[in-house]
């Protein structure tokens, strides 16, 4: 029969042996044939729930025995212990409901004599087993070493019996489960009902009032109970009050925090707290399946307003142990007595393994920290001590935790004489009732009441209060002392530190709301295109907090709990909010109305945090509720009583529902504004829940307890690989969105922006992806990282190919992962700073004149990757090299060829893996390999800018001018190389040398480099048209394109110059881009190459060109700082800024004879320079505005420092120099105009020249003023040797 309202419990269940069916063995919990009879596990059953069905929570009986007797049926005989044990569990559908249950399990003696002969013929054959050799040699668990009872040194000959049971000698006991399902998590509540019923079973005498009467009531007589409310409940030879929270208060948590502290150290309770808020594998283990109930309902509470939205499996029955493959997060918590052997099976890169009876916890790697955290964690300490601190204070019962649990509290009062017999209680009730009904407006107030239906008559309060005062009598308990227990006090210390926790959420999200982005006019609208909309704005959020805080925050908004919070905030435009998201806002107004400061972030007590510990010790104290008290049942409710035998139940009483129960309903909702929803309510209620259940079964999938077949079994593998891919498909789609940027946009993917963090947020989200996927299926782990574990085994299986087939060419890479010597030949460097050449190729045979290079083509494999990964000392972990392995192959853009390549090997893969394992599924298989590809059309720079400190090879090809001589030089030429991470001291280019390798620590993305030589020999001069760079790890090539001499005499008598890098795009292969080498352009570095037949740029181009640069710089400045990059191209490289002033510069000059000459543009700054020194000397006869001669004194002393520099520097990389730090120090557009005015730009340009020209001059202004409001750092390079 359905109910038709909601009660406080939905099921009372008995479970146990099934005698009809006898000893079934428990298949699912594995092999235990090894064992005793009397210690293996047996399949219970459920023999009777009551009622039948709950409307909107039928009864999943497989799920219930499971999780009431999750290591199945035990036996045991008067020799061990039978204490009975209780236990909660939480059952989780799949559209993510939960079910709370209370268990309490206890051992009952079995009669039945046909169980009892079973057990000793199963006995019999065990001993049989035992004495049979040839089974010890088959089954080797059943030899001595391997029995459970025999110490590791007994001698061969003497046989582990285990537990012995005789039928003659022994009595068997069997367990069985009294249980409560419930959707309110009333845990203390429901274990003393349990409790007080086992304890009515073992008394010799039967109870006053049978215990059906006390199941019916409680199943079907006791409502709900509201929010903010306390009720008592009438339990055998006991009154117990239970509270609920009010809707504005934090939601209900049942479990003792202090036992929570108790088990673990700060530290340690801080790192499950940031695994569980990140979203990775939790795994739990304890002897006790209380304190995994407690650990993770505690640590779940810890992170409110946020809800978990993956598998919640708090205690794992040992049937499903299989689901520790799942390679999705989750929670599950194992039962066990030794964790070692299991932790070093389960062990994973992204686990968080829990031993709750030791306290230790092994964090995943790299875990970050949250945010002020060691505040956080000084709060936390502080709490603790005020507790102990009260302990000292008061007086009374103090438990060995060293926490006080007395402190909140004074005596114990009386809030009611327990002294007289039965009918003076019922007299004095009855006769204080009738006086107040004499009362006038009391009658008005009765009338009013009885009109609504919140009651019938006087004769319900009558019953009700009197009924309760004669069981309190009865039982002589006092009311005060119930109300006022350790429970209570537990609830209000849960507050005080679920308040510290509350106080940081707050801090760090209490401006969320400005960064969610609001597009849709409608719910249904939002709805349909949720999957396509960016709901918050992520890159604003992160802006807004501390750099050091971004670790944690930048995964934390990737995470589902973090999405679906965001999401029930927009929902609540429409509907009314979230129960968690409600409370949350509230807390959040009231903490920014308490705090003056906002960025203040030490913890204070707030009015509502006070609050709320008080509410918690009214309700104790004056009780709202008093649910009515079993009566005696007609109709054979009563049951026999048998001292240690949990009666039989009448199914006839227990399911059927009192009368009534309908206008009880209305007036319960009526009393307490428990208002139904409307149709409209309901219809965007259950379209809210459709979504949310969509957006679970997209993002996990909940184990099915009730399921438990191979098809079934199947199906959640499928339904966990169908997660997979789809999570893989969501984290390459955003990967890509994130680095197209502005292409994105034109795309339709919304505007997005990415920073350094995001990005390694994204990749290292990705490779926690790709160890998931590698470990789900595997025959055995082998270390933390399954994906490191597979490359080894990879590269092992390659090398014994290789020692069986000799023939195999030697030049194959080579498989030693271990060898030092790099691929190329070159030597490993001692230092992370030292540099020198290590290879040496073409020689130049001065008979036959210069060789060019060439450049060889680097190995495209799994091994040459795998190798150099290998080679990096700063990496210690196998996590660490499967992580460097796949930041690797992503910058070169071969990770899914890699992993392709990985899996080809069909029989490694065979071994490694089982049957149902993803990586063995060939459709799924080839869609995570097709959305991986999907990466390579964006450019990532992820190894290079992780590892900083890593020993980088350089490969470094110098192309010179054949012609005219200007290959061969005698000068001893050096060159160094620039990049984001830093540059190398000078390093010697030998004689008749063209190609060199080197070794430093990573220089990161190669920016400039600077050439040059000694000016030596008979024939210095040295014509060098431009050098490649190539990464030998990663692969990436940059060609530094020059086409000038160097050399005294020659062009602009530079002996060093100054080249910028061009990166080679990868779609260019190696022998494309050496043919381009061998014909080169004719470009430039820094300024035109000095041929009269160029022709010149008009002065539309030349604004155009500089314009457009400016306009380049303002972009580059504009991102943020970290995105930002290398600048030096901009300012230096081919169509630079500097490239743009070098045509301004040049146009107009009066003669082309000025090029014949060889005068150049900074020729025209000394003159500048001599005048405008002249002028500043000659203070007698020129008076100059402070303004103006401000200008001129800075113009004349960078001018003159850049004089002072190298003599090595030609004169257009002066003139380069003399640009970025006039640039740099927002002086240049001073100096322009300064210079425009001076006798020496009149006679040396024409009046239509930029110098000369108002407008032209002007226009210069305007557009190099619009780089002031930047702050423009330049690389030492650019200005190196120049000191100022």
């Amino acid at each position: 029969m359905s109910q038709i309202y909601q009660k406080l419990v939905d099921y009372f269940a008995i479970s146990g042996l099934n005698i009809s069916s006898g000893f079934e063995p428990d298949q699912l919990s594995g092999d235990n044939l090894h064992c005793s009879p009397l210690e293996r596990s047996y399949k219970p059953r459920i023999l009777a729930h009551f009622p039948d069905n709950v409307l909107g929570n039928p009864f999943d009986a497989e799920a219930v025995c499971m999780l009431c007797h999750p290591r199945g049926l035990n036996f045991r005989t008067q020799r061990d212990s039978r204490e009975p044990k209780f236990h909660s569990f939480l059952i989780t559908k799949e559209d993510g409901m939960r079910s709370y249950g209370a268990a309490l399990t206890m051992y009952e003696e079995i009669e039945n004599k046909e169980i009892c002969v079973a057990m000793q013929t199963l006995q019999a054959m065990h001993m049989a087993e035992l004495s049979n050799t040839q089974s010890r040699t088959l089954y080797p668990h059943l030899s001595p070493a391997h029995s459970h009872g025999s110490p590791q040194h007994k001698s061969p000959d003497k046989i582990s019996t285990g537990k012995m049971y005789d039928q003659k000698r022994d009595t068997l006991y069997g367990t069985k489960c009294i249980s409560i399902i419930s959707r309110l998590p009333l845990i203390s509540t429901f274990e003393q009902f349990l409790q007080s019923l086992y304890d009515v079973v073992l008394e010799q005498d039967p109870p006053a009032l049978a215990l059906t009467s006390y199941i019916y009531s409680i199943i079907h007589e006791v409502p709900v109970l509201p929010p903010g409310r306390s009720m008592r409940l009438a339990f055998p030879n006991q009154l117990v009050v239970c509270q609920r929270p009010g809707i504005t208060e934090l939601p209900l948590l049942d479990y003792s925090m202090r036992d929570l502290f108790l088990l673990f150290n700060l530290d340690n309770i801080l790192a499950i707290f940031c695994s569980v808020l990140l979203e990775r594998q939790v795994l739990l283990f304890s002897r006790e399946f209380q304190r995994l109930m407690l650990i993770s309902e505690g640590i779940s509470a810890l992170i409110f307003p946020f809800h978990w939205q993956h598998v919640y499996v708090p205690i794992l029955p040992a049937s499903l142990i299989h689901f520790l493959d799942a390679p999705v997060p989750f929670i599950m918590g194992l039962q066990g007595t030794d964790s070692k052997p299991l932790f070093e099976a389960c062990s994973k890169a992204n686990l968080c393994l829990v031993d709750i009876d030791s306290g230790a916890v092994e964090s995943p790697d790299d875990l970050p920290a949250f945010p002020y955290m060691s505040e956080l964690k000084q709060d936390l300490l502080q709490e603790l001590q005020r507790q102990s601190s009260l302990k000292d204070d008061r007086s009374g019962h103090q438990r060995d935790s060293g926490f006080v649990r007395d402190s909140y509290f004074g005596s114990d009062s009386a809030i009611g004489s327990t002294e007289g017999s039965t009918s003076s209680l019922r007299w004095s009730i009855s006769d204080k009732l009738e006086m107040l009904q004499q009362n006038e407006a009391l009658s008005r107030v009765m009338a009013l009441s009885q009109k609504s239906g919140v009651i019938s008559s006087l004769d319900d309060i009558r019953e009700s209060l009197s009924d309760a005062a004669i069981l309190a009598h009865r039982s002589g308990v006092s009311v005060a002392r119930t109300l006022l227990d350790e429970h209570v006090k537990d609830l209000m210390f849960n507050s005080c530190i679920r308040e510290i926790f509350l106080h940081y959420f707050l801090q760090v999200f209490g401006s969320y709301e400005e960064f969610i982005i609001g597009t849709a006019q409608d719910m249904e609208s939002w709805i349909n295109n949720r999957e396509t909309m960016q709901n918050f704005d992520k890159t604003a959020f992160l802006s807004d907090h501390a750099e050091e805080h971004l670790h944690f925050l930048s995964p934390f908004t990737e995470t589902q709990m973090f999405a679906c919070f965001i999401d029930n905030k927009i929902l609540s435009q429409w509907e009314d909010p979230d129960a968690n998201l409600a409370v949350f806002e509230g807390r959040l107004k009231l903490f920014q109305d308490d705090q003056t400061d906002q960025r203040l972030r030490k913890f204070f007590r707030t009015a509502a945090a006070k609050e709320a510990e008080s509410v918690i010790e009214k309700r104790a104290t004056i009780v709202d509720i008093t649910a009515t008290s079993p009566k005696t049942l007609d109709d054979g409710g009563s049951c026999c009583h048998r001292p240690g035998f949990f009666p039989v139940m009448s199914s006839a009483v227990l399911n059927r529902e009192p009368a009534g129960n309908r206008a009880r309903s209305a007036q319960w909702r009526i009393k307490y504004g428990l208002a139904t929803r409307g149709s409209e309510q309901k219809q965007k209620f259950e379209q809210r829940e459709k979504y949310i259940q969509e957006i679970r079964s997209k993002t996990s999938h909940q184990p099915n307890l009730s399921d438990m077949n191979l098809k079934a079994m199947v199906n959640t593998n499928l339904k966990f690989m169908e997660t997979l891919l789809k999570e893989c498909k969501a984290k390459t789609k955003r990967m890509l969105v994130q680095k197209m940027g502005q292409e994105a946009v034109d795309l339709g993917h919304g505007e997005v922006t990415v920073i350094g963090v995001e990005e390694n947020t994204l990749i290292a989200s990705l490779c926690d992806l790709l160890e998931r996927i590698w470990s789900h299926g595997l025959q055995q782990k082998q270390g933390k990282s399954a994906l490191w574990s597979h490359l080894v085994s990879y590269n092992n299986d390659h090398a014994l190919k290789n020692q069986e087939n000799q023939s195999l060419d030697q030049s194959h890479i080579s498989t030693d992962l271990t060898s030092s010597v790099a691929l190329d030949g070159s030597c490993p460097c001692p230092s992370g700073t030292q540099t020198w050449p290590i290879r040496r190729q073409h020689r130049r045979k001065p008979s036959r004149g210069p060789e060019l290079p060439a450049l060889d083509v680097l190995p495209v494999s799994v091994l040459f990757d795998m190798r150099n990964v290998q080679q990096m000392t700063e990496i210690k972990t196998d996590v660490g090299y499967a992580r460097a392995f796949v930041r690797l192959s992503l910058e070169k853009k071969l990770l899914s060829r890699h992993l392709k390549e990985l899996l080809s090997n069909q029989e490694l893969l065979r071994s490694l893996y089982k049957r149902y394992a993803f990586l063995r599924c060939e459709d799924e298989r080839e869609q995570f390999l097709y959305h991986l590809l999907s990466l390579n059309a964006v450019d990532y720079n992820c190894f290079t800018n992780t590892f900083t400190t890593t020993v980088i090879v350089y490969r470094i090809l110098v192309f010179p001018r054949l012609k005219l001589s200007g290959g061969a030089t005698t000068a001893n030429c050096w060159l160094s190389l620039a990049g984001q991470l830093g540059e190398t001291d000078k390093l010697p280019l030998p004689k008749h040398t063209l190609d060199i390798t080197v070794q430093n620590k990573n220089l990161g993305i190669l920016t400039t480099m600077r050439i040059g030589h000694d000016n030596g020999g008979i024939s210095p001069k040295w014509m060098v048209e431009h050098v490649l760079v190539r990464n030998e790890v990663t692969g990436q090539t940059y060609r530094f394109p020059c086409g000038r001499w160097l050399g005294k005499g020659a062009d602009d008598g530079a002996l060093e110059r100054l080249l910028v890098a061009e990166p080679v795009p990868p779609s260019v292969d190696a022998n494309e881009l050496m043919e381009k080498c061998r014909t080169p352009p004719r470009c430039r570095s820094p300024s035109v190459p000095r041929r009269s037949n160029e022709p010149r740029l008009p002065v539309s181009e030349i604004q155009e060109k500089l314009s457009d640069v400016v306009n380049h710089l303002v972009k580059h400045f504009c991102k943020p700082e970290k995105e930002r990059g290398s600048a030096t191209g901009l300012l230096c490289g081919e169509y630079g800024l500097v490239y743009c002033m070098e045509h301004v510069f040049q146009y107009g000059f009066k003669s082309s004879r000025l090029f014949r000459n060889r005068v150049f543009i900074w020729d025209f700054l000394e003159k500048v320079l001599f005048y405008l020194e002249t002028l500043l000397s000659d203070t007698e006869h020129y008076q100059i505005a402070q303004e103006i001669s401000t200008t001129m004194k800075s113009y004349c002393y960078v001018v003159s420092c850049i004089n002072q520099a190298s003599e090595s520097l030609g004169k257009d990389g002066r003139f380069q120099i003399f640009i970025c730090i006039g640039i740099r120090d927002r002086l240049l557009q001073r100096w322009i105009k300064l210079i425009s005015k001076t006798p020496i730009t009149a006679s040396m340009y024409e009046e239509q020249s930029f110098l000369r020209d108002p407008s032209l001059v002007q226009f210069l202004i305007q557009i190099l003023d619009s780089l002031k409001e930047f702050q423009i750092s330049l690389e030492a390079s650019l200005i190196k040797g120049v000191n100022l």
